[in-house]
């Protein structure tokens, strides 16, 4: 199944993202260039530091010429997630090209990128909360908590996968189909948003 494959290669780049947990840490992918894995690799490597990154920047001690940088460093991190939930996109469009979708066929809330991107971002916080779970340096309320919260997040890890699934099967059948629009974020287009364009001279 498509999710069962995505779900092992976010675990395995969150996996990797650890080893050194360095948000400077550059990525080693092991999937073939051009490959949908390795753009599913580098996706979740993206999300991982991003992660990380928002993790930073709210330490109540940080020094605010560094947290500007960093806030600045999501930003553009944000743009490379869009950039890439759209190419993962491409993809499906190219995949199901060839499918006439039937008659009475429905236009999904959201693309499968899109749902793919959620299911990126729910395998950070399962691994995050599971960490929660095994901390030593707690209390058993704490522990508690976390575990509870850990199986909800595993619950919806399955649902999501499964209405992932659900709508690539639709697509493939006919029975709904796809339409892309490209985000357009307006902040850092510079001809877009007021606070640039206005600065100039």
């Amino acid at each position: 199944m498509f999710t069962e494959n995505a779900n092992a290669i976010f675990n395995r780049s969150i996996e990797d993202y650890h080893k050194h947990d360095n948000v400077d840490q550059p990525i080693a992918n092991p999937y073939p260039a051009g490959s949908l894995d390795a753009l599913l690799y580098e996706k979740n490597w993206v999300d991982a530091v991003q992660w990380h990154l928002e993790d930073i920047i709210r330490d109540p001690q940080i020094d605010p010429v560094e947290a500007l940088k960093i806030k600045r460093r999501i930003d553009r991190s944000n743009q490379v997630r869009t950039d890439m939930v759209e190419y993962i996109d491409s993809y499906m469009l190219d995949k199901y090209k060839d499918v006439v979708p039937s008659a009475d066929a429905r236009l999904n809330t959201e693309t499968p990128a899109w749902a793919i991107d959620r299911l990126s971002i729910l395998a950070l916080k399962i691994y995050h909360m599971h960490e929660e779970v095994i901390r030593k340096d707690v209390d058993l309320a704490h522990i508690e908590a976390c575990r509870k919260k850990l199986d909800t997040l595993l619950s919806q890890q399955v649902d999501l996968s499964t209405a992932i699934e659900e709508l690539i099967e639709d697509i493939e059948a006919g029975r709904k189909y796809m339409k892309t629009y490209k985000q357009m974020k307006m902040y850092n287009d510079p001809s877009l948003n007021p606070v640039l364009y206005g600065n100039k001279q």
